[in-house]
C-alpha cells in the first residue's frame, strides 16, 4: 500500500507542517515544552503556540498522538474493504464471531461473581444464625 495514495497519511510538505507533526507525534507534553521555550526566548512566539493550542483544541484533549491512533485501529479492525470479497467476508465473520465470544465469556464472569456474592451472603446468614439473637434483640429481655 502507497502512503502517497492514503489520504491520512500524507507527509507535510512545508518545514511547519513537519513540526506540527513531530509535536503531535511526541504528544500534548511536547506542545506545552514548544510553548514555554517560545515564551522565554521570545514571547510572541509563546503566544502564538499557545493561540494555536487552543485555536486546533490541542490544549484540552487528551493526546494529539491518540486521536491518530484510535482512528488508525479503526481501520485496522474491518472498517474498510480490503478489496478482497472472500477475505472481508471471512474478516466480518470472525469479528462478529469473537464479539459473541467475548459477550458470553463476560455472562460468564457475571455469574461467577454473582455465585460467589450468593456464597459469602449465605455464610454470612449460617454465621449470624450459629450466633444466636444478638445484643440488640435481648435488650428487652
Amino acid at each position: 500500500m502507497s502512503t502517497l495514495a492514503d489520504p491520512l497519511h500524507r507527509q507535510p510538505s512545508s518545514w511547519l507542517g513537519k513540526a506540527e507533526a513531530w509535536l503531535d507525534d511526541r504528544g500534548k507534553g511536547a506542545w506545552i515544552a514548544s510553548m514555554v521555550l517560545g515564551f522565554i526566548f521570545f514571547w510572541p512566539v509563546g503566544l502564538a503556540l499557545l493561540a494555536y493550542m487552543i485555536w486546533s483544541k490541542r490544549m484540552f484533549s487528551g493526546n494529539c498522538a491518540s486521536k491518530r491512533t484510535k482512528h488508525d485501529t479503526h481501520r485496522r479492525f474491518g472498517m474498510k474493504t480490503t478489496g478482497n470479497a472472500t477475505f472481508d467476508a471471512y474478516r466480518t465473520e470472525t469479528l462478529r464471531r469473537l464479539e459473541e465470544e467475548q459477550d458470553a465469556f463476560e455472562a460468564f464472569l457475571q455469574r461467577l461473581r454473582d455465585a460467589k456474592d450468593k456464597a459469602e451472603f449465605d455464610q454470612f446468614m449460617e454465621d449470624r444464625s450459629k450466633r444466636g439473637p444478638s445484643n440488640g434483640d435481648t435488650a428487652e429481655a
